[in-house]
């Protein structure tokens, strides 16, 4: 162990132990694995200047489960790392060494099984290109329906949302100029996430060829028209959650697509897809709306690079 590293946290990690084996009475082989658990965490901690338990903040400990992700562990191995830090920063607490405890906040990342099946790029391309219309009497009777899908298949997958987010999106949420759409997540809380060339293209069309024709089919009688909501169905409504599932569903089944396939299914796509293409974990998890990078850490097991310059160097159809 380091000079710096002695003298800065191994009285502290002393205490603690004599805390979890004598006071709590726990067995010398959890002891002494509640002890390696600290003393990598110490090291990793002091390498970086962070030489007291005061200064360790909520970020410090996130970059520190995302590199021991990067490092191909395992989750349920990260998860028992996890468990000892919160254990050692409660006692740390208990004992007025700080003033709260920063690893409160992080939570185990989820299983490696259950990662949610991602499409391969080239699945991708082939659902969105199944609500393409090839020939001229395709495109004479495919409507705007066929517009919409498309524009809806490409924004799901150019921004990540969750579905909700994207059925709840307004026409003032985008900024096409900008290439950027805000969304609503969770807790109303809001976020800006980047759209590709592919979605921009899309959605164009859609709102100028698409939209006015279903909004025109709203009956007037009984409600007004709607003017806010991006993607409409077929009477002229806000398109429902529903709705999105039998769109998604139908276009994978004409893409010969086997898998079990869902919206959601997009919004992990393009996570995996970015990770995959270098893109740095905490950038995902801005994409994806996630409140802790432990959760995005489900998708660093695709590949161990961690950074890339920017979204459009990354998402494929982003160029």
């Amino acid at each position: 162990m380091p000079h710096t590293e002695q003298t800065a946290y191994s009285r502290y990690l002393d205490q603690f132990l004599v805390h979890i084996s004598v006071e709590r009475g726990l067995s010398d082989a959890t002891s002494r694995a509640y002890a390696a658990d600290i003393r990598t965490y110490a090291r990793w901690l002091t390498e970086r200047g962070i030489h007291e338990p005061k200064e360790i903040t909520t970020s410090d400990i996130e970059l520190y489960v995302t590199d021991l992700g990067l490092q191909g562990q395992s989750a349920r191995s990260i998860a028992r790392r996890i468990a000892s830090i919160h254990e050692f920063h409660k006692f740390l607490l208990a004992e007025g060494r700080t003033s709260h405890d920063p690893s409160a906040p992080i939570t185990p990342p989820k299983a490696a099984s259950q990662l949610p099946e991602a499409l391969t790029i080239e699945e991708v391309f082939t659902l969105i290109h199944a609500t393409h219309t090839d020939t001229p009497e395709e495109q004479a009777t495919a409507g705007p329906i066929r517009l919409r899908d498309r524009a809806l298949l490409e924004f799901m997958y150019a921004s990540a949302g969750r579905v909700s987010e994207i059925v709840g999106a307004n026409l003032a949420d985008i900024d096409l100029d900008a290439r950027v759409a805000r969304l609503i997540g969770k807790g109303d809380k809001q976020r800006l996430v980047p759209l590709g060339s592919y979605a921009c293209d899309a959605l164009r069309i859609y709102l100028e060829h698409a939209r006015p024709a279903l909004q025109a089919k709203a009956n007037v009688k009984t409600a007004p028209p709607e003017t806010h909501a991006i993607f409409l169905n077929k009477r002229g409504r806000r398109l429902s959650r529903q709705s999105v599932w039998e769109i998604v569903r139908t276009y994978a089944e004409a893409a010969g697509i086997r898998k079990s396939i869902h919206p959601h299914t997009l919004r992990h796509s393009c996570a995996t897809h970015l990770i995959q293409g270098g893109a740095d974990v905490r950038a995902v998890q801005e994409l994806l709306g996630h409140a802790s990078v432990t959760t995005t850490q489900i998708y660093t097991h695709v590949t161990p690079q961690a950074l890339m310059e920017s979204y459009l160097l990354s998402h494929p159809r982003a160029k």
